[in-house]
């Protein structure tokens, strides 16, 4: 049976390596830009006659032809991406070394983790203006009041959701469809990032990249409470081999709590990693928030206000932590699953 170009049935070992370079050395530091600045750079191109065709038929015509020129654009954007990828993958002698890199780039753990901490490193030693300014590199809600407290609350949110963005969707399309399900994913993901916003300047551009966002991550998202469980119970008997205690210090609640958390929130697949987390570092996560000066309403992840910790920066480099855990053993389980589940059905 045929397979994806270095899929995980293809090639075994790329998706490992992929994740071992990943969370070494974060984004590859070379030469040339990153491969998402050359997707961001195209949808900004594409942006253009997209939204002359969505004013063009005047205000009552504009959100189905909003969404139709949205939708068009994804469809070129992730196209092309998917073409280039696989030539580059398919050239002869190179086309291992791109499937390499394009692996290694299209995963983001390493470099949120990194820059995580330097956030956190700036929200507890400088000025609140500047520690404002650099939580706005991560989050798009708005920064400009918030006090110390909610900046670190607020930065444990931005990276638990994204364990499922950064690293559990692309990691698994990586696994099933090798480096061109990746990058077809990381266009999706892309133009779920800079168009998907619920405001009068995106609203009917972005439906198209939200909507196919949240469906390629649904797997993913749910997929990521395990991770954390398998963290939870590896942690355990580590704790208990070695009579020392766990870094987290809560609890893991349930999947019936979690999935009842995760489904109150806006969108689809963001609760899933964060209240999985949350429960796992005793601390609250989401609740009420401001995006782009418009409040919106988001129940809050964790444990009850009166057995949820405060948000510290002890307590947010031990999420970075399971964090990383997460992406280390998450990763390789599933990826030896998906590798069996191969030998199994034969399609090794």
């Amino acid at each position: 049976m045929s397979c994806p170009p270095f899929a995980v049935w293809d090639c075994w070992w790329l998706a490992p390596l992929a994740l071992a370079l990943d969370l070494r050395f974060g984004d590859p530091d070379l030469p040339w830009r990153h491969p998402v600045c050359y997707l961001g750079n195209l949808l900004h191109t594409l942006e253009i006659p997209a939204r002359h065709f969505m004013l063009a038929g005047g205000t009552k015509q504009e959100p189905m032809r909003g969404r139709l020129s949205g939708a068009i654009a994804l469809t070129i954007l992730a196209a092309v991406t998917g073409l280039l990828v696989w030539g580059l993958i398919s050239l002869p002698v190179l086309g291992t070394l791109m499937a390499i890199y394009l692996s290694w780039a299209g995963l983001a753990m390493g470099c949120l983790l990194s820059t995580g901490k330097e956030v956190l490193r700036r929200v507890e030693f400088y000025t609140e203006p500047e520690a404002r300014n650099a939580l706005s590199w991560l989050v798009s809600r708005e920064t400009s009041t918030m006090d110390r407290p909610l900046m670190r609350k607020t930065l444990a949110d931005t990276l638990s959701e994204n364990l499922t963005d950064a690293f559990v969707a692309p990691f698994f399309w990586l696994l099933v469809f090798g480096p061109v399900g990746l990058w077809c994913y990381k266009a999706v993901s892309t133009t779920d990032s800079m168009w998907g916003y619920v405001t009068a300047q995106w609203r009917w551009l972005g439906w198209a990249g939200a909507k196919t966002d949240d469906i390629l991550a649904f797997v993913p998202a749910r997929l990521s409470i395990w991770f954390v469980r398998l963290v939870d119970i590896l942690s355990r008997l580590y704790a208990a081999w070695n009579s020392s205690e766990r870094p987290w210090t809560g609890h893991w609640p349930g999947v019936y709590i979690i999935s009842r958390q995760a489904t109150g929130m806006p969108s689809p697949n963001s609760g899933w990693s964060m209240a999985a987390c949350a429960w796992m570092c005793g601390a609250r996560m989401a609740g009420p928030s401001v995006y782009f000066g418009v409040y919106t309403h988001k129940p809050w992840l964790g444990p009850d206000n009166a057995d949820a910790a405060p948000w510290d920066a002890p307590r947010i480099e031990n999420l970075c932590n399971l964090l990383r855990c997460c992406a280390l053993y998450g990763g390789l389980a599933l990826w030896l699953t998906l590798w069996m589940v191969g030998i199994v059905t034969g399609v090794l």
